[in-house]
């Protein structure tokens, strides 16, 4: 016996500091494979934010040159941006994330030459889908008129539309080709040539508003050339760069084909940006019908602008996630995808409190940066915190948004974004602002709870999902695309 417990006790005290240096080593392990992760994330998701505050910069400066000009040419040229952005580019962008799923898993799966079929695919189709959009541009005036807008206002918003119909088939080409950089991990140049177009902008429109004779026209047209600007660019890039030698090998015929897979895909991400979008806009619109609704309305707009300032940077988080989840997918990583997913909720929820606590803090002096009204001010004010928790939660479900659009699951985001907010968040909005009398915080509240919905829900999929199983799946989505047609079919 007491050689037994002599043995015992010699092999408990050579196992235990076994054990302990070997909790040690994993430990350091994965606090090594979680900060390269970070790094990752972080030099992905810093240029995007660029990017996309650059090109939202670009409409934000014509309308700023266009004020210049008078109330009226203001007020028409930010209605037609605010229905451009509603009838167009949403959709558009939301048409070209399914290039998100399949870019960004071919390129993990090493299906290099897929990645330039993809995009001519994308190109093609969103060129396509321009067409109607601009032929409803060129009817903007008459729409406005017959709901009910002012006529002056309708008229000159119809005007500017019109000369901002070139940067409809600009803008989709342009959201192509940011995909198929994002999705090689390729960020900087799109920052560089986002930063020269947005810096030649203003040239540009000092020159066409004031100096050319066109007036506001001369803003509208100052977009579509900067866009168009920006796309030229980008192309040159991927052309003439060593670093897109294997994922660009020119125009090729096979890109006319399977062209209804692409539109499954795309068509459910295009309803599930376009549901979110709407939302926010609908705020706007409800504002109208408040007491005061002067007030009202400024205030809701100075609140969206703020959120969709804050927006971005969960945005570019959102970039980020779903290019590290599609490429770690393709290549048949699916821990390594999951991984992903859990340091960009750490990373979105550190965000989140720091801007939200920023805006608490700066909420009685934000107003001014807007108006020198106090009325305004004030309301602005009691607004922040609201905005604050809203921008929490939406960066949360920003960056589940983009682990979707990794994994491919477009169609579940769209119907879990109809459910959140217009079976939860609008009449939850409604039944605030009207129904209880609580005004324009009201509708803001309403939207809180659609997001309080959309994370439940997204978080919710995001923690059962079976990454192995999703790894199979996108390893079958590119052999499908990786197959000659014939045999595909």
């Amino acid at each position: 016996m007491e050689e037994q417990d002599g043995s015992q006790s010699t092999l408990r005290s050579s196992l235990i500091p076994t054990s302990e240096k070997s909790y040690v080593l994993v430990a350091r392990c994965e606090s090594s494979v979680v900060f390269e992760e970070v790094k990752k994330q972080l030099w992905l998701s810093g240029p995007l934010i660029s990017v996309s505050l650059l090109t939202m910069c670009l409409q934000v400066i014509s309308v700023m040159f266009v004020g210049h000009l008078g109330e009226l040419a203001l007020s028409g040229a930010a209605m037609a941006t605010s229905f451009a952005g509603v009838t167009g580019f949403s959709f558009l962008l939301g048409m070209a994330s399914a290039l998100d799923t399949l870019c960004g898993q071919s390129y993990g799966a090493k299906q290099y030459h897929l990645l330039g079929i993809h995009m001519q695919r994308a190109m093609f189709i969103l060129l396509l889908v321009s067409i109607p959009l601009a032929v409803i541009w060129g009817y903007t005036g008459f729409i406005l008129f017959n709901l009910g807008q002012d006529p002056e206002i309708a008229a000159q918003a119809g005007l500017y539309a019109r000369w901002m119909i070139p940067s409809i088939f600009a803008y989709g080409l342009l959201q192509c080709h940011v995909r198929f950089l994002q999705a090689q991990n390729i960020v900087f140049p799109m920052m560089i040539s986002s930063g020269m177009t947005a810096l030649v902008h203003i040239l540009l429109c000092w020159i066409l508003v004031f100096k050319s004779g066109l007036g506001f026209k001369g803003a509208a047209l100052a977009n579509s050339i900067s866009y168009w600007t920006n796309v030229l660019l980008l192309a040159l890039y991927i052309k003439f760069s060593p670093a897109c030698k294997k994922t660009w090998t020119g125009l090729s015929k096979e890109s006319l084909h399977d062209i209804y897979n692409f539109i499954r895909l795309a068509v459910p991400s295009a309803v599930m940006v376009c549901l979110e979008f709407w939302s926010f806009e609908f705020l706007v619109l409800l504002s109208g019908l408040l007491p005061n609704p002067k007030l009202e309305t400024s205030v809701l707009s100075i609140s969206l602008n703020t959120a969709s300032l804050a927006f971005m940077i969960p945005f570019g988080l959102g970039g980020a996630v779903s290019t590290r989840v599609s490429n770690e997918l393709g290549a048949g990583r699916p821990q390594a995808a999951k991984l992903a997913v859990r340091v960009v909720l750490g990373l979105a929820i550190t965000v989140g409190l720091v801007v939200g606590t920023t805006m608490i803090l700066v909420r009685k002096l934000w107003g001014y940066a807007y108006s020198s009204e106090e009325e305004v001010v004030k309301y602005v004010a009691v607004m922040m915190p609201i905005l604050a928790t809203s921008n929490f939660l939406d960066g949360i479900q920003c960056v589940l948004s983009g682990t979707c659009r990794g994994c491919g699951w477009q169609k579940i985001g769209a119907f879990v974004n109809l459910g959140a907010y217009y079976v939860a968040g609008i009449p939850c909005a409604i039944l605030y602002a009207f129904v209880l009398h609580i005004g324009g915080k009201g509708l803001w509240m309403g939207i809180v709870c659609g997001l309080l919905v959309q994370v439940g829900l997204l978080l919710t999929i995001t923690l059962c999902t079976n990454w192995e199983q999703e790894a199979r799946k996108a390893r079958e989505r590119v052999y499908i695309s990786a197959l000659p047609v014939d045999m595909a079919q």
